[in-house]
């Protein structure tokens, strides 16, 4: 298949289900060395293996990956790059403890970002919202019911008992 030209398109002839996680979360900015610039001060460190183009963040196991958002769109065959509205879609941030949703909220205002809803007694923990400067919308949340390993890493297949 790669010996095939750029734009070359291809018919499956059998179906195959992807394994049962995700790599990367690609999110489309105006411009990627401001947005890159946020998340840095979000206190996040950059991939050395992106590039100016395509910065690259390590999230254990995954990466969140900046790309123009014009170009993401071609990419994509959109035909427009903008959309208004509620996207339904947010990105979750489990805080280790509930103190550190709004130490954490608090970051992302002082790094540029818009706080949506401040840390917040919900029914089952503490949770806010902020959004990032292109408007891309990210949770943090703490809830008791989480577990975790020694890496912080989420056990999706568990619960703590409260």
């Amino acid at each position: 298949m790669l010996d095939q030209p750029v734009g070359h398109t291809f018919d499956a002839m059998t179906s195959l289900a992807p394994s049962q996680r995700i790599h990367l979360v690609l999110l489309g900015v105006q411009n990627v060395p401001r947005s890159a610039q946020f998340y840095e001060a979000l206190g996040w460190t950059r991939s050395p293996t992106g590039n100016d183009g395509f910065v690259k963040f390590n999230m254990g196991g995954y990466a969140i990956c900046l790309i123009n958002r014009e170009d993401f769109a071609s990419d994509a065959l959109s035909p427009t790059a903008t959309g208004s509205g509620f996207a339904g879609v947010a990105l979750i941030h489990l805080a280790r403890n509930a103190e550190d949703v709004s130490r954490i909220l608090a970051r992302a205002a002082e790094a540029g970002g818009a706080i949506v809803k401040p840390a917040t007694r919900t029914h089952w923990g503490v949770a806010g919202y902020f959004k990032d400067p292109d408007g891309h919308l990210f949770e943090v949340d703490y809830e008791t019911v989480w577990a975790f390993d020694a890496q912080h890493h989420l056990r999706v297949d568990e619960v703590n008992i409260v």
